[in-house]
């Protein structure tokens, strides 16, 4: 059993480990620890043909939200650590973010394409109210005047709408928020710390209002637990003020996998075969399939369904499919060597 406000009590060692100890005690959760982590370089490049990026940031690793369906959740292994509570609990920040990012954007070589902040972990999730750093990091983003957009399923993001909505009227600038469930229980069950479905509807709104270009994600989409739930909730962030949206099935990577289904079997026994049959409709066989795109849809007939149902969801609502929006480049001027902007940019 897991504690409420938990994701998964699961220690689950990464795929990495040498060994691992046992308990018979029952898990205990525990509370959030903070490590600072110092970042040598910040800006990440994508290679992947599937994603509509070319530059990333994310400003912590690991997500106190505690998603438990979370693709990222594998990357704990590579610092020793488990994908399962540890993602969750131990969450490392990299609070020298903003410097580096400032190193990285005056280099000469540096080419400016838009970045997004928040493709693997939540840049918003809760210890962002006290350590700020994506808040940094969009000041020196707004200063350079370079394009940015950001992921993320947290109301913290409209704290920052002071920066967030000037950049947006020049085109510099859109958000993407991900949208899971609608249904609180659900949500409380799937995503223990994020904000609640009609706060999300909020964040839209509010974006909307401000200028702010605004993509929805419906993800993950998981067959019988919230894929009866698309039709609606692309209506609702639709009336919300949402311009596009898409959507991304459920990823179950590496040690995704087992906590996934660990989770299934503790909270809908009922329906856990039905669930876990058509994962393996989707991918051939097995429980997921990495290939590019392959594995943000699947394939076979149910997601072709999938894809008629949101395809039909979209056009009823007016909503286009997801894009990469074009944002501007044309304004970018790099810092200049103490943090200010260069003074041949300037004039």
């Amino acid at each position: 059993m897991r504690a409420a406000n938990r994701g998964t009590l699961s220690q689950l060692p990464g795929r990495f480990a040498v060994s691992h100890s046992e308990s018979d005690s029952p898990p205990v959760s525990r509370p959030t620890r903070y490590h600072r982590e110092k970042a040598s370089s910040i800006i990440m490049t994508n290679r992947s043909p599937d994603l509509p990026f070319e530059q990333s940031i994310n400003p912590y690793r690991g997500c106190e939200h505690g998603c438990i369906y979370c693709y990222a959740r594998p990357n704990h292994a590579y610092v020793d650590l488990s994908p399962g509570q540890d993602f969750e609990s131990e969450i490392f920040c990299k609070d020298n973010a903003a410097e580096v990012l400032r190193d990285s954007l005056r280099k000469p070589s540096y080419r400016c394409r838009p970045i997004v902040l928040g493709t693997v972990t939540d840049p918003y999730q809760p210890i962002e109210r006290e350590r700020r750093i994506t808040r940094e990091l969009l000041q020196v983003l707004v200063d350079c005047q370079h394009p940015f957009s950001l992921i993320t399923k947290s109301t913290l993001v409209l704290r920052d709408l002071d920066l967030i909505a000037p950049m947006a009227r020049a085109g510099r600038a859109s958000v993407a928020v991900s949208v899971t469930t609608l249904d609180n229980r659900l949500k409380g069950e799937l995503e223990p710390r994020a904000s609640g479905g009609k706060e999300r509807l909020k964040v839209v709104r509010e974006l909307s209002r401000a200028g702010v270009p605004v993509t929805v994600l419906v993800a993950p989409v998981i067959p019988f637990i919230n894929d009866h739930e698309l039709e609606d909730i692309v209506h609702q962030v639709a009336m919300a003020g949402a311009q596009q949206a898409g959507y991304v099935v459920l990823r179950l990577p590496h040690e995704v996998g087992p906590l996934w289904q660990e989770w299934l079997a503790d909270h809908y026994p009922d329906r856990a075969e039905k669930v876990m049959s058509v994962m393996r409709d989707l991918h051939g066989g097995a429980i997921y399939d990495s290939r590019w795109h392959q594995r943000q849809s699947g394939q076979g007939a149910w997601a072709h369904l999938l894809r008629q149902r949101f395809d039909s969801a979209c056009r009823s609502a007016g909503l286009a499919d997801r894009e990469s929006l074009d944002l501007d480049t044309g304004g970018f001027v790099p810092p200049g060597p103490h943090g200010q902007l260069s003074l041949w940019g300037a004039v």
